[in-house]
C-alpha cells in the first residue's frame, strides 16, 4: 500500500476526477503536477498507475452506456416493428433505424431477384444519388456473395481497397459514385430461409467494433421476423380478399341461382296452367330484361315481346343454324342472342333475345331452359294441332261429300270447329309437280292452322278451304310459301269467293277445272283462278261450266233483265254487232241513241267500268252468243236435270 500523503493525495485527485467524470486530459494534468512537483519515481509510478485505472474504470462506463443505449435502441426497434406496416414503409423503417443506430451515412436492403443469384435494391435510407430502389445488383460480386455463402455478417473498413472481396465494375461504380469506404452486411434470416441482406455504409474509413456487428446482427434478426411477420400478413390478407370476392361470387351466384329457379318456376307453371307462346315471351321478357321474339321454323313471328326492331339483322338465319346445329346460344355483334327451339334433330323455331343491358348481363342458363320450355310448348300445340288437324279434315272431307240441301249437321260442327263459313271464302287446290308429298301434307296442316281454314287430299292434289276474298292472290301466296320448301314447282288453281257450306262443292270443281285448264296449257308451276283464266277455264277444264261462265261474265246484267223487264242483254248484243257505235246499235233496237247511252251506263254499272276493255268484251260476247244458245234449246230441252235434251 502506498503509505506516503503525496501518493495518496493524487489517488484520491484521480478518484475524484473519476466520479466527476472528467475527460481524460484531467487525468493527464494531475500526472503532470506531480512531476513537476518532484515527486519521486516510485510516487510518481503509483499515480500514473491509478491515472490509467481510472481512464480504464471510465471507459468501461462509456462501453455499458454505449451497449445500454444499443439495447434501448433495439428495444424501441422492435416495439417499432410490431406495429401494422406494409411491407415498403417496413423496409423503411429498418433501413431508418440501422442508419441511426450506428450513425452512419446511409443504409439499404437487396432481396433476391428473379434470375437465380442476383439481387436487387429494394429500400434505401440516407442521401443517395447512385443507389436507387430497384437497382440490380450482381450476386457474383460484392458483399453479398461472403454473406450468403457464410450466412454471417461481413464487413469492411474500405471497400474498394479490400482484396478480399469479388469485385465488379458495376458495384464498384455505385460504391466510387457514392463515395463509400467503410460497408457492413448481415444477413436477412427467418429460421431455415435466407431472403435479403442489410447493408450499412459510411463515407470514411471505419472499423466496426464487435458491438457494433453484434447491434446490427440483432436489428438484422428483428427486421427478418418483422419482414417474415409482414409477408405472411399479406399472404393472409390476400387470401382474405381473396375468400371474400369468393364469397361474394357464391353469394351472386346464389342470388342467380334462386333467381333463375323461381324464373324456372314461372316458366315450368306456364306449361301446366296451358300457356301459350304469347304468355312465355311476356315471362321471358321479364325475367332476362329483355326484347323476346318466337319465331317459327319458317322463320314467321309467332311470339313478340317488348320493343321489337324495325328489321332483323341479316345475320339472324346464319346464326339461327349455328345455335341449332351447335345446341348452344349464338350470340350476334349487335348483342342479340339467338337460341334453338328443338326437340331432338327437329328444327321448331328460333328464341331471338335481345338484352337491355347487354350481353354480358345475360343469364344463358334461363336463355336455354326458355328455349327447351319453348320447344315443349311447340310440341304440345303440334299434337293437339294433329288432333284437331284430324277432325277438320274429316270436316272437310264430309262437307264435300254431302249433298247440297242436308247441311244442318255440318253447320253444328262447322261452330264447334270454330269455321265461319259466313265469311267470304276461296278454295284453293295445289299439285306439287314432283318431290315429296308428305312435306308437302305437314305444310298443308300448319298452314291452314295458322290460316283458320281446312285442308283436303285426294289423288296427289291438295285442296285448301281458306278464308279470303281474293282467291288469286290466296292461290299465288300457297305457291310462294310451298315451292321454296319442296324444293319443286307447284301449280295451283282457285276459285271464289263465297260464303256459306252449298258453295263449297262447286267451287272446288272450278277450282280443279283451273288446274287442268294450266295443265293443257303446260303451264305447270304457275297459279291461276277462274277469274283469271276468264273463258279458256270453260274450254281447256275437264268440266264444261257454261253457267257458271255466263254468271261470271254477264250474270248481273241477266238479271237485272230478269227483275225489271229491261232489254239490257239485247242492248249489249246489238251494241257488239254495230261494232260499238250506240247511234247503230240505235237503229238496229229502233229506240233514241240516248237510251242506248243510258243503258250502257247502267251495264257499266253493274259490270264494272273495265266491261269493254279488250279481254272483257271478248268473254262477254262469248257468254252472250252461250246464252241465246241455251235459251233457244231450252224449250226442247224436257229431260231431267244432267241428261240430254231430246
Amino acid at each position: 500500500m502506498i503509505s506516503r500523503p503525496e501518493t495518496a493525495v493524487g489517488a484520491l485527485t484521480v478518484l475524484e476526477l473519476l466520479a466527476q467524470e472528467a475527460p481524460p486530459s484531467a487525468f493527464d494534468t494531475v500526472v503532470h503536477d506531480a512531476r513537476a512537483a518532484g515527486l519521486p519515481a516510485d510516487q510518481l509510478t503509483h499515480i500514473e498507475r491509478a491515472r490509467e485505472l481510472a481512464l480504464s474504470v471510465q471507459a468501461l462506463f462509456q462501453h455499458r452506456e454505449q451497449r445500454e443505449a444499443g439495447l434501448n435502441a433495439l428495444v424501441e426497434t422492435a416495439r417499432d416493428l410490431t406495429l401494422p406496416y406494409t411491407l415498403a414503409a417496413l423496409l423503411k423503417v429498418i433501413t431508418q433505424r440501422a442508419r441511426r443506430l450506428l450513425h452512419l451515412d446511409m443504409s439499404y436492403i437487396s432481396f433476391p431477384a428473379e434470375r437465380a443469384g442476383d439481387f436487387y435494391v429494394h429500400s434505401a435510407d440516407g442521401q443517395t444519388t447512385a443507389l436507387t430502389e430497384g437497382m440490380p445488383v450482381p450476386g457474383t460480386s460484392g458483399l453479398a456473395v461472403d454473406v450468403q455463402n457464410g450466412s454471417a455478417p461481413f464487413w469492411t473498413p474500405d471497400y474498394l481497397s479490400d482484396d478480399r472481396i469479388t469485385h465488379s465494375d458495376e458495384v464498384d461504380g455505385v460504391v466510387r459514385a457514392e463515395g463509400l469506404r467503410a460497408i457492413l452486411a448481415v444477413p436477412l434470416r427467418h429460421a431455415d430461409s435466407f431472403f435479403g441482406v442489410l447493408y450499412c455504409a459510411d463515407r470514411k474509413v471505419r472499423h466496426f467494433s464487435p458491438h457494433e456487428i453484434a447491434l446490427m446482427t440483432s436489428l438484422a434478426d428483428l427486421a427478418a421476423v418483422a419482414i417474415e411477420k409482414s409477408r405472411t400478413l399479406n399472404r393472409v390478407q390476400a387470401e382474405i380478399a381473396e375468400l371474400e370476392m369468393d364469397i361474394s361470387a357464391a353469394k351472386s351466384g346464389l342470388a342467380d341461382a334462386a333467381r333463375g329457379h323461381g324464373a324456372q318456376a314461372r316458366l315450368t307453371d306456364l306449361v301446366l296452367e296451358g300457356g301459350d307462346l304469347h304468355s312465355l315471351a311476356r315471362v321471358a321478357a321479364e325475367e332476362l330484361d329483355s326484347t323476346v321474339l318466337v319465331l317459327g321454323p319458317d322463320g314467321a313471328t309467332l311470339a313478340p315481346a317488348g320493343e321489337q326492331p324495325e328489321c332483323l339483322p341479316d345475320s339472324l338465319a346464319r346464326a339461327a343454324l349455328d345455335a341449332h346445329h351447335n345446341r348452344r346460344p349464338v350470340p350476334l355483334a349487335d348483342g342479340t342472342w339467338v337460341a334453338a327451339i328443338a326437340a331432338g334433330a327437329e328444327d321448331l323455331g328460333t328464341l331471338v333475345v335481345r338484352p337491355a343491358e347487354g350481353p354480358a348481363g345475360l343469364d344463358e342458363r334461363l336463355l336455354e331452359h326458355t328455349a327447351r320450355t319453348a320447344a315443349i310448348m311447340q310440341l304440345m300445340l303440334r299434337s293437339t294441332t294433329i288432333a284437331e288437324s284430324q277432325i277438320r279434315d274429316a270436316f272437310f272431307d264430309d262437307l264435300l261429300a254431302v249433298p247440297p240441301g242436308q247441311s244442318e249437321q255440318l253447320e253444328e260442327r262447322a261452330r264447334r270447329l270454330s269455321v265461319d263459313l259466313n265469311r267470304p271464302h276461296v278454295v284453293v287446290v295445289a299439285r306439287p309437280e314432283g318431290g315429296a308429298q308428305g312435306r308437302a301434307l305437314i305444310w298443308a296442316s300448319s298452314y291452314t292452322y295458322r290460316k283458320g281454314g281446312l285442308r283436303s287430299i285426294r289423288d296427289g292434289v291438295i285442296s285448301l278451304l281458306l278464308p279470303g276474298e281474293d282467291a288469286g292472290a290466296a292461290a299465288k301466296e300457297v305457291s310462294d310459301a310451298l315451292t321454296p320448301l319442296l324444293e319443286h314447282p307447284v301449280t295451283v288453281g282457285a276459285a271464289g269467293p263465297f260464303t256459306g257450306l252449298d258453295p263449297v262443292r262447286p267451287a272446288l270443281a272450278e277450282a280443279m277445272r283451273c288446274l287442268d285448264a294450266l295443265a293443257a296449257l303446260d303451264c305447270q308451276g304457275t297459279t291461276a283462278s277462274a277469274r283469271d283464266l276468264g273463258f279458256l277455264g270453260v274450254l281447256l277444264g275437264d268440266v264444261r261450266d257454261v253457267a257458271g261462265f255466263i254468271g261470271d261474265a254477264i250474270g248481273p246484267v241477266i238479271a237485272y233483265d230478269a227483275q225489271r223487264f229491261t232489254q239490257l242483254v239485247q242492248t249489249l248484243e246489238a251494241y257488239f254487232d254495230a261494232g260499238g257505235s250506240p247511234t247503230y246499235a240505235a237503229e238496229t233496237l229502233h229506240v233514241h241513241p240516248n237510251t242506248v247511252s243510258r243503258r250502257l251506263e247502267r251495264i257499266t254499272e253493274l259490270l264494272g267500268p273495265d266491261w269493254q276493255k279488250p279481254a272483257a268484251t271478248l268473254e262477254i260476247q262469248l257468254a252472250l252468243r252461250l246464252h241465246r244458245v241455251r235459251g233457244a234449246l231450252r224449250p226442247y230441252d224436257d229431260g231431267a236435270p244432267g241428261q240430254p235434251a231430246r
